[in-house]
């Protein structure tokens, strides 16, 4: 039988160089929005119908949320998708694009 052999460990550095996730870019933008409303997690988990620890880890960028989930919190904020898509899409055109950006 053959040497099974390790993915090498993925590591994104911590610098400015690193271009962020998508779910890093979603939570950012949802969570700029709800404090801008000075609304609580709560708040918005009660509206949109998803559990405030559910919208807490999209917010840190923990959870990458469907379509559907996006949608509902979107609304609850005031949002649509199409809103929300355009502000994410501006945060991470500004970006720099350093080597990791090259490389994808």
């Amino acid at each position: 039988m053959g040497e099974v052999i390790a993915f090498p460990p993925q590591e994104r550095p911590e610098d400015n160089e690193a271009e962020p996730l998508w779910r890093e870019a979603v939570g950012h933008e949802l969570r700029e929005e709800r404090q801008r409303q000075e609304r609580t997690l709560a708040d918005v988990s009660e509206e949109s119908g998803v559990s405030t620890q559910y919208l807490s880890e999209i917010e840190r960028g923990r959870k990458e949320p469907s379509s559907e989930i996006l949608g509902a919190v979107a609304g609850a904020l005031g949002l649509r998708l199409v809103d929300l898509t355009a502000r994410i899409t501006r945060t991470l055109a500004a970006v720099p694009r350093g080597p990791l950006a090259l490389a994808a």
